[in-house]
């Protein structure tokens, strides 16, 4: 397919990403889903690019970034586990084989024109992650949960009533083309936030009420912390932080509860931005440096830090009738989830 470069305003994980397009060649199922307006005349593609096994009998895992344009790291992030993946299919036998039983989906940058502007929201005012069609069932923040006063104030969720945005659009078509059919499906968001610490959250945002897959959630977790004892994340339930209207990952895990043949589990990488901010205090001063590590060496060593969870999730997938409850042990996994996350 024909890659499309832009130029102006600059975006340099545009052209990370359309460079890693070009060195996976064949091995890579190149979509372009929209091209979305910035500023003048200037228009972004957004991409999604899938490998491994296309059957619907096969397990997928999604992984997404650039959600909000403030936080370019979660787009740098996910390029930078494709490229490690487009670069070892030289020589590495083993993903070879991995890649027979999984399908891997990547949305490197859902909101591009938001990125170039470098603002949290898409150039309309929208806050994508407050522009699904959920409404929280008890009390959110005011204003950061979600408002419809303005698009000049932050967390615009868009007037009620209209579609979702075209960025929303296309990332909601690639979860229900590529993950939810399927009998098993991870998706990863990847965001940065203020915070001390890295954090995985998982559904829901708009209420307190503890999702159906909370055995599954509790699982996969016990499995990461087997393979990986000195991990540095905090695995919770969104609501544990904030209440949100709009989510995105609460509209989408809603539609595929109506699947109950079906097990799709989202999640959200929140890095922790103070980290850096700690390390580097100027960066408190800047925009970007409030929600990104501005230094070469911090950013390639976060790149670094978060590949293991990312290659982690494509195993998990692989292997989940290995460790997924048998409707035995739910019950028992069920209550000692709701001990550690809700008690």
């Amino acid at each position: 397919m024909a890659i499309h470069t832009v130029r102006e305003p600059s975006l340099l994980e545009l052209s990370a990403l359309e460079n890693v397009i070009e060195l996976g060649g064949s091995h890579l199922d190149v979509s372009l889903l929209r091209q979305v307006s910035g500023l003048g005349a200037s228009r972004y593609p957004i991409y999604a690019i899938a490998l491994g096994n296309p059957s619907p009998d096969t397990p997928s895992v999604g992984f997404f970034g650039g959600v909000h344009g403030l936080e370019r790291i979660g787009a740098q992030v996910v390029i930078s586990y494709l490229e490690s993946l487009v670069m070892r299919l030289r020589w590495d036998t083993s993903l070879h084989r991995q890649l027979e039983s999984v399908r891997l989906v990547f949305m490197p940058i859902v909101n591009p024109a938001g990125m170039a502007l470098g603002t949290r929201a898409n150039p309309r005012g929208v806050d994508l992650m407050r522009n699904a069609p959920v409404d929280a069932t008890e009390k959110v923040p005011f204003l950061a949960g979600g408002q419809r006063i303005s698009p000049g104030l932050p967390w615009y969720r868009g007037k009620s009533g209209q579609p979702l945005e075209q960025e929303s659009q296309a990332l909601c078509e690639v979860v229900t083309s590529e993950l939810l059919p399927r009998k098993f499906s991870i998706a990863l968001d990847c965001h940065s936030g203020l915070g001390f610490k890295d954090r995985i959250w998982f559904p829901y945002a708009h209420t307190k009420t503890p999702i159906a897959h909370l055995a599954e959630m509790h699982a996969l977790k016990e499995i990461y912390l087997q393979a990986y004892s000195h991990h540095q994340y905090v695995f919770e339930p969104q609501s544990v932080q904030y209440l949100a209207h709009g989510d995105l990952w609460d509209h989408l895990y809603l539609q595929a509860c109506q699947n109950r043949e079906s097990i799709f589990l989202p999640l959200t990488l929140e890095m922790g931005s103070w980290s850096w901010i700690k390390k580097n205090p100027r960066q408190a001063f800047s925009r970007h440096g409030m929600f990104n590590p501005l230094i070469a060496h911090r950013e390639h060593r976060v790149l670094r830090r978060h590949i293991g969870l990312l290659d982690f999730l494509g195993r998990a997938a692989c292997g989940h009738a290995l460790w997924t409850p048998a409707p035995a042990e739910r019950a028992q996994l069920h209550a000692d989830a709701l001990a550690q996350w809700y008690g």
